[in-house]
C-alpha cells in the first residue's frame, strides 16, 4: 500500500513537472545555442535593421513581433521605425493619413488593399505605430508589378509608367539566379513547371522591401521589418540587397521555424539566421 501511495506521489510530480516545462517557443542562435529573449532585444538595440521573418499564419510570431517592438520602444522610444511586407508602397499615403488620423480606419481598410489576417495579426503593431508616433512604412512592391514580371521577366516593368516606378526599387536591379533561395524556388516546382521568371518576382519584391528599408532609415533609428521568412533565411533575399545596396548597415536577422521537438535546433534549421524561432508545429494558426 505505501508502495503505491509512494508511486502514485511519484508519477503525480513527474506529471506535474512535464505539464510546467511546455514552452509555445524556444530561442537559439544560428549554431544551435540555445538563446533568450534579452539577448535578442539587445542585439536589435545595437542594430540598423532587424528583419523578423516570420510565419503569415502562425500566432506566435505575431505575439512575439508585438513584444518586440514594444520592448524596442522602452529602449529606444521614437528612435524607431517599423515596415512590413504586407503593406505595398504605392498605399504609403494611404497608410501616412491613417497614422496621423487623417481618414477613418473604415476607409484605411476600404482602401489599402490589406492582408486578410490584418485584424489579428497585423493591425496590432499598425495601431502601436499610431499610439506612439512612430512611421509605419509600406515597403513591398506593388503585387500588380511582381506579377508582371512572373509573366515576362523584368522585361515587363519596361513599359509601365515613370511613376509607377517610384515604388519600386531603382530599374534594372542587381540579379543573382545562383542564389540558393532562387534556385531552391524553381527545384520545388518540379522540371515540367518551373517558372524560370518565378524567382525574378520574388527577386524584385527582396530588392523593394530593402531599398524602401534604407530610404527611411536614417542615423541613429532603427528599422524593424516583418516580412515572411523566406525573403531572409540563409542572410539572402532582404538581407542580400541591403547588403548590395549598403555593404556597411548592421542588421540582425530572425527566422521562424516549426517542429515536433522544439527543445533541440534541427542541423536543417541552423545557421538560418542570428536568431531561429523555433515553435510546436502543432501550433494553432491563425488562418
Amino acid at each position: 500500500m505505501i508502495k503505491k501511495i509512494i508511486l502514485i506521489i511519484t508519477l503525480g510530480i513527474f506529471s506535474l513537472t512535464a505539464f510546467s516545462q511546455k514552452s509555445a517557443f524556444k530561442l537559439y542562435t544560428a549554431d544551435g545555442s540555445e538563446a533568450d529573449y534579452t539577448s535578442l532585444v539587445e542585439s536589435s538595440v545595437s542594430s540598423d535593421i532587424i528583419l523578423f521573418g516570420e510565419h503569415h499564419n502562425n500566432p506566435v510570431c505575431h505575439w512575439l513581433q508585438l513584444e518586440l517592438t514594444m520592448d524596442l520602444h522602452k529602449e529606444i522610444g521614437d528612435s524607431l521605425v517599423l515596415g512590413a511586407e504586407m503593406f505595398e508602397h504605392d498605399n504609403q499615403v494611404i497608410l501616412n493619413e491613417y497614422l496621423n488620423d487623417k481618414i477613418s480606419a473604415r476607409s484605411f481598410k476600404g482602401q489599402a488593399r490589406l492582408w486578410p489576417n490584418y485584424e489579428t495579426d497585423y493591425k496590432p503593431l499598425v495601431e502601436f505605430a499610431k499610439s506612439n508616433g512612430l512611421p509605419f512604412i509600406a515597403t513591398n512592391i506593388p503585387r500588380r508589378y511582381a506579377a508582371m514580371i512572373a509573366s515576362e521577366g523584368f522585361s515587363g516593368l519596361d513599359s509601365i509608367d515613370k511613376q509607377a516606378k517610384d515604388w519600386i526599387a531603382p530599374l534594372p536591379i542587381p540579379y543573382d539566379a545562383q542564389l540558393p533561395g532562387y534556385k531552391k524556388m524553381l527545384k520545388m516546382m518540379g522540371r515540367k513547371k518551373a517558372n524560370p521568371n518565378l524567382p525574378k518576382a520574388q527577386a524584385i519584391k527582396d530588392a523593394t522591401m530593402a531599398y524602401f528599408i534604407l530610404e527611411n532609415l536614417n542615423e541613429e533609428q532603427v528599422f524593424l521589418h516583418f516580412n515572411g521568412t523566406y525573403h531572409s533565411n540563409n542572410y539572402e533575399g532582404i538581407s542580400w540587397y541591403l547588403k548590395e545596396y549598403e555593404p556597411d548597415v548592421q542588421i540582425t536577422t530572425i527566422a521562424t521555424v516549426e517542429q515536433e521537438n522544439i527543445e533541440v535546433l534541427l542541423d536543417k534549421n541552423k545557421k538560418l539566421a542570428d536568431y531561429i524561432l523555433v515553435i510546436p508545429e502543432n501550433m494553432t494558426k491563425t488562418y
